[in-house]
């Protein structure tokens, strides 16, 4: 971090044996400008704001402590060191307690003076370095509770009525407008069931760093929220009465999606949307209903809007849709008795069937299949062994009974597990998907204990008993994995892998991954790169 230094002081030979014999160079700091007073110095902070000012008390024109004075109504943080004789002891205290950080007496000891000028960077630099950081956190926090409040929306855990400041502008929700995107991998479920869990957390984290960032040349306030395994849902937003969005211009963006995840991740994704407006109240809905186009719409690559017309799409009732809600429903929070009673009606409904070759019911249930899979994932209900021999059974021609009889074993699996877990173990696993979904950003204990709805000492005994570790040992542990894998794959800066990983620090990073590998991240990378050539 360089820093600027200015000179100040009306002996021309002293200005001079400032600038040559201290090693600015070596100390990483710039001598941007020499003052022979007071006022020509106040005239060069404005411009250059220097981060150290060497000035002398006594000055033709203005003295030191009058510049000190005027200095402090435009620069409060910038440090100063006084330059005084003996004779002028009473004018350095009284520096001194106008915020001079130090005083050196004449005639100059150059020896002394290059200590204190070391000592005064180190101190600039740390202050400024955790200015730094704090901005980023507070940054990062607003980040976090923007993406917290929309995704609770979106899964409909609040309504969106909330009355909440949410921009720079304090813009109140309810005058806001939305563009609403879902980002779906193509055939996720059925490629990453031969993945092991650290494989699909790098992909899922991989995709979601470059989503963050594919639509930042058209400048768009948004938010790439990651709702399950292989999807994120896009919500792009819109002061009231600057909403004016071309279909072709959303178009435009989810192209730009695709084939910045292509060109990163070499994966294919599809792009459904609803182009608007959405406002907040509404957003649930239309992701439910993206979901849906996107699931009933199932080809490659696609770009597709809820309001386009597929003649030959075969769409689920809306009385089927609500089943499967009400499955998904049952399935999270446990409740048998709902999922009995909506599984029977399910089989009812197709015993009683007017269409004979039963094949919408036959596309239904498939879609119902996947759908539960997906979301039986995500509440790590199902192994890899039962999932895998699902999709065996899906790759052969399967009837309407043989799906039916699919769907029950799988929703009575999953029951059977989720009841068969104590609520400590269901805490530990929303634990682990939270720290999962946010492995680059500053948690903490404190959070997702909030988030979990438990005490602080409660979470931390919960946590130790059932992963074996403490949370900080266990949440580097997972950030050290992933930044290894993005050391291999990525051709990202060792800056910007520290980042993702939630080291603002590249230092701090490096120190960090050396004490878990053995190795610093660039000599990492290297033998990587080797051992695979």
């Amino acid at each position: 971090m360089k820093l600027k230094a200015m000179l100040v002081d009306d002996e021309i030979h002293i200005l001079n044996n400032l600038k040559s014999v201290l090693p600015w160079e070596e100390l990483n700091i710039e001598v941007v400008a020499l003052a022979r007073n007071g006022a020509e110095a106040l005239e060069v902070v404005k411009t250059e704001q220097p981060d150290i000012i060497f000035c002398d008390i006594r000055m033709p024109v203005m003295d030191g402590l009058t510049f000190l004075r005027e200095l402090r109504n435009i620069d409060s943080e910038c440090e100063v060191l006084m330059l005084t004789g003996y004779e002028e002891f009473e004018y350095a205290r009284v520096a001194l307690q106008k915020g001079v950080r130090d005083y050196i007496l004449k005639p100059i000891n150059y020896e002394e003076l290059e200590d204190i000028l070391r000592r005064v960077a180190g101190i600039i630099r740390t202050h400024k370095m955790e200015k730094q950081m704090a901005e980023r956190r507070w940054g990062k926090m607003i980040d976090l509770a923007y993406e917290k409040m929309m995704f609770d929306v979106l899964m409909g855990y609040s309504n969106g009525d909330a009355n909440y400041f949410i921009s720079e502008e304090d813009q109140r929700v309810e005058d806001l407008e939305y563009v609403v995107m879902i980002v779906d991998l193509d055939h996720y479920s059925e490629k990453s069931v031969t993945w092991n869990d650290n494989e699909r957390k790098l992909w899922n984290f991989a995709v979601s760093n470059v989503l963050q960032d594919a639509l930042k040349e058209y400048h768009l306030k948004y938010a790439a929220l990651q709702t399950r395994e292989g999807e994120w849902c896009l919500i792009i937003q819109f002061y009231h009465d600057s909403f004016n969005v071309l279909e072709e211009e959303i178009r435009e963006w989810a192209g730009c999606l695709q084939n910045a995840v292509k060109d990163n991740i070499k994966m294919g994704v599809s792009v459904g949307f609803d182009r608007g407006p959405v406002f907040m109240t509404g957003l649930s809905a239309a992701y439910k209903n993206i979901q849906r186009f996107l699931l009933v719409n199932a080809e490659m690559e696609q770009v597709i809007s809820v309001h386009d017309v597929i003649s030959d799409a075969v769409e689920p009732t809306g009385s089927q849709w609500k089943m499967i809600e009400d499955i998904v429903s049952g399935l999270r929070h446990g409740d048998r008795a709902k999922m009995d009673k909506t599984l029977h009606t399910l089989k009812t409904s197709f015993i009683s069937s007017s269409d004979p070759s039963l094949k919408q019911a036959e596309k239904f249930l498939y879609y119902l299949a996947i759908h539960l899979l997906r979301e039986m994932r995500e509440m790590d209900v199902l192994s890899t062994t039962e999932e895998e021999e699902v999709w065996t059974k899906f790759k052969y021609n399967v009837s309407v009974k043989d799906l039916l009889v699919a769907i029950t074993d799988l929703v009575n699996r999953a029951l059977d597990v989720t009841t068969s877990k104590k609520s400590s173990e269901l805490l530990m696993i929303s634990a682990k998907d939270y720290i999962q979904r946010n492995l680059g950003s500053d948690i903490g204990i404190d959070e997702i204990a909030d988030h979990l709805g438990i005490s602080c000492s409660y979470f931390s005994l919960l946590f130790k008993n059932y992963f074996g570790e403490t949370f900080v040992e266990y949440l580097t542990k997972q950030r050290m994995e992933l930044a290894k894998s993005l050391l291999v794959i990525s051709d990202k800066s060792i800056t910007q892998i520290g980042s993702l990983v939630g080291y603002m620090e590249r230092r701090y990073f490096t120190k960090v991954f050396q004490k878990y590998t053995g190795m610093t991240p660039s000599d990492y990378r290297e033998r990587k790169v080797e051992e695979q050539e």
